[in-house]
C-alpha cells in the first residue's frame, strides 16, 4: 500500500540525506520512524498504567519472591 505525505523541499532533502548515511531508502527511513513513534507511544502508555496501578497498590517483591510467585525456580 503507498501512502503520500506532503513535505516541503527542505524536509525532503533531510529525509535523503539520513538515508543516505544510513545506507536506507527515504521509503525504509519513514516507516522505521512512524512505527518507533507508535511503539514510543505505547511504551509510555503502557508504562502510565502500570505506574497507576502501583500508586493504586504499591506492594513490591524481591526478584526472589516474584521468581517464586511466577513459578521460575
Amino acid at each position: 500500500m503507498a501512502i503520500s505525505i506532503r513535505m516541503n523541499n527542505q524536509e525532503l532533502e533531510l529525509i535523503k540525506k539520513y538515508a543516505e548515511l544510513n545506507g536506507s531508502t527515504v521509503s525504509e527511513v519513514m516507516r522505521n520512524a512512524i512505527l518507533e513513534k507508535i511503539e514510543d507511544e505505547f511504551d509510555i502508555f503502557l508504562f502510565n498504567k502500570a505506574f497507576k496501578a502501583f500508586e493504586e497498590n504499591p506492594k513490591t517483591y524481591t526478584v526472589e519472591e516474584a521468581s517464586k510467585i511466577l513459578g521460575l525456580e
